[in-house]
């Protein structure tokens, strides 16, 4: 959460917003970078970081809540119950500065803590962690942060960002995650870096995100986060499998009309093996296996299937992005 490209893709429980594709409910974190390193079923991919969204200490307002008790969350014994003034000390009392974006229903915060008291340490020292503070404004939050909080202090998997804690006191709503210091996807495949991601790294954070959501999707209970289903989650993996093939924003106004919509503007080449060239991101320079990224295409095509019957199951999509990973389709052969 926060920020988040930490060794294998990991999907980010703690950015539940309207991210880099349609309806992602995780976002991919990846830590195999050369530099630090998101957006369904379950998170989504990206959050907002623009500071200027950055809420102002008056704009967190509490809410009020009476019917809602500690009582209604699960008992978990790696989850902790966190202190209010220690989390808000942590995030100097929730500044601009420490401002990393917004999710789907809260800000969220970078605070510094002490791993083992958890007390508010200073910004460097301790434990750094992503602080999401519920929006004052929406009362139905609690549910859905109620939700978060059972469903994710529940669930430990090495692709799935950790829930550290929460804070119920009073009217304030608030979620502590692990926090990824190696940025967003988006960032990295968006934004002018020094070193854009290579065709590796891209098809390691799609399988490390796809192993996460596997395990969302294959648990005993399986988890379907809020109004979506496995189907969806599937279609905006697709998305995702896309944005990684082309470098492109789900939507992006700047473009010709007939390009505005990715997969609008992408669909016809996934299924032309000579034309997949034309969609390809140009930051890869062509460094890229035609046969892997054309594995890739055809499995994005699969997942963006307008019928959602006929899309593959995540275990199914996670087979083919493991061999992949372990076949000569990933080597340069261009």
């Amino acid at each position: 959460m926060g920020n988040c490209l930490d060794s294998s893709a990991k999907v980010d429980t703690a950015q539940s917003s309207h991210a880099t594709s349609a309806a992602c409910i995780c976002c991919l974190c990846y830590n195999e970078l050369f530099l630090p390193l998101p957006g369904s079923g379950v998170p989504k991919f990206s959050i907002r970081t623009d500071r200027s969204s950055a809420p102002s200490s008056r704009a967190i307002q509490s809410f009020s809540d009476k019917s809602n008790t500690s009582s209604e969350i699960l008992s978990s014994p790696n989850l902790k119950a966190l202190n209010f003034n220690e989390l808000k000390n942590s995030t100097r009392n929730f500044h601009p500065d420490s401002f990393l974006g917004e999710g789907g229903f809260g800000y969220v915060f970078k605070g510094w803590i002490d791993e083992y008291n958890f007390s508010a340490t200073k910004p460097g020292s301790g434990m750094a962690v992503a602080v999401k503070k519920l929006k004052s404004e929406r009362f139905q939050g609690h549910k859905k942060w109620l939700t978060e909080v059972n469903y994710f202090g529940q669930l430990h998997h090495p692709n799935l960002v950790k829930l550290i804690g929460y804070c119920l006191e009073g009217e304030n709503r608030l979620l502590v995650y692990q926090f990824m210091p190696k940025g967003s996807l988006e960032n990295h495949l968006f934004k002018r870096e020094p070193q854009p991601l290579s065709w590796e790294i891209r098809i390691k954070v799609a399988t490390g995100a796809a192993r996460g959501l596997c395990f969302l999707h294959e648990a005993k209970s399986p988890v379907i986060y809020r109004r979506l289903t496995a189907k969806s989650d599937v279609y905006s993996f697709g998305v995702v499998l896309l944005e990684l093939l082309s470098g492109r924003r789900v939507v992006d106004r700047t473009k010709v009309d007939t390009q505005q919509i990715l997969v609008d503007w992408a669909i016809p080449y996934l299924r032309d093996k000579r034309q997949l060239f034309r969609i390809m991101d140009t930051k890869l320079e062509g460094q890229y296996p035609q046969k892997g990224a054309y594995t890739v295409a055809t499995l994005a095509l699969k997942c963006l299937s307008t019928e959602a019957k006929f899309r593959p199951k995540m275990v199914e999509v996670l087979t083919t992005l493991e061999q992949l990973v372990n076949s000569k389709k990933t080597r340069f052969v261009i």
